[in-house]
């Protein structure tokens, strides 16, 4: 039994070495002003999903089936046979479950409340569901706003919907309700959500629609809980709206194409540390 607990702290401490490198890699990659926001926010997609996705525990663990002979020797090992061992790992334990039972609980307190506004009529425009989202519109916006501002509106949410905006949101929480302890994890959302808009800001302004969504954005503004300026985007709203209103900015798509390049790299080089640390482990130096 404590051989098992100790291998699967192990693979834990794989993980989490990956996932964060590969995160620290799209923070450095994204504070650049080169790329685009698609990019940027696809790059933080993929970082999160590597806190989801314990890809290199599983290939760590696939690789020693073949060494099941030999035990897992060097540092990361000699630490987690340490913490299956003491009363320290149980009480780390513990209070990993407990954090991860308030994120939960704040995840299902959070969807409830969400869930309960789709079912009324919505004051917002806002994009709903998971696998099949749909745009809700609130009754009177084509009143409220121009054809031009309205289409403007549709640009964004659009980009919401065919991208699975929500349920790349879902996963994130889910993640973030098990890794709570992790700042990276908290870095990924605040990330995410930045792109996220800026993304779908750049599909109006190549829309030539720009101005609109700003007008747009001005009239809604006044209602309660507008999803356009939700997902921390009050903190950047004065940024988005320069952007819009501004001269479009000529694509780059090799510096695009460079940032991409730049992250597969590091992706990869995780997944080569990872081989060459379990061989290392099990064969010896």
């Amino acid at each position: 039994m404590h051989d098992q607990v100790a291998r699967v702290l192990y693979h834990v401490q794989i993980h989490l070495l990956y996932a964060s490198v590969v995160g620290l890699a799209a923070a450095a990659l994204t504070a650049t002003r080169a790329g685009s926001a698609g990019a940027k926010y696809w790059i933080w997609v993929i970082a999160s999903l590597n806190f989801v996705v314990p890809v290199p525990a599983l290939l760590d663990a696939s690789l020693a089936m073949h060494f099941g002979w030999a035990a897992p020797l060097g540092p990361p090992a000699e630490i987690a046979d340490r913490l299956a061992r003491r009363a320290t790992g149980i009480a780390l334990a513990a209070a990993w479950a407990g954090g991860s039972a308030v994120m939960l609980a704040r995840l299902l307190l959070r969807l409830r409340v969400e869930l309960r506004a789709a079912r009324t009529a919505p004051t917002t425009p806002a994009v709903t569901g998971l696998l099949r989202p749909r745009i809700w519109l609130p009754a009177g916006i084509d009143r409220l706003l121009s054809r031009r501002e309205l289409d403007a509106v549709l640009l964004h949410e659009r980009t919401h919907a065919r991208r699975r905006d929500n349920l790349i949101r879902l996963l994130h929480e889910l993640a973030l309700c098990l890794l709570w302890f992790h700042p990276l994890v908290w870095l990924a959302g605040a990330r995410l959500a930045l792109y996220r808009e800026l993304s779908c800001d750049d599909s109006v302004i190549r829309g030539a629609r720009g101005p609109e969504l700003v007008s747009a954005l001005a009239k809604l503004a006044g209602c309660d809980e507008a999803p356009l300026l939700q997902a921390g985007a009050a903190s950047f709203i004065r940024y988005r709206l320069a952007r819009l209103a501004g001269e479009p900015e000529p694509p780059r798509p090799a510096a695009t194409a460079l940032l991409a390049g730049l992250f597969a790299v590091a992706l990869a080089w995780g997944i080569l540390a990872t081989i060459s640390h379990t061989a290392c482990c099990f064969l010896g130096r």
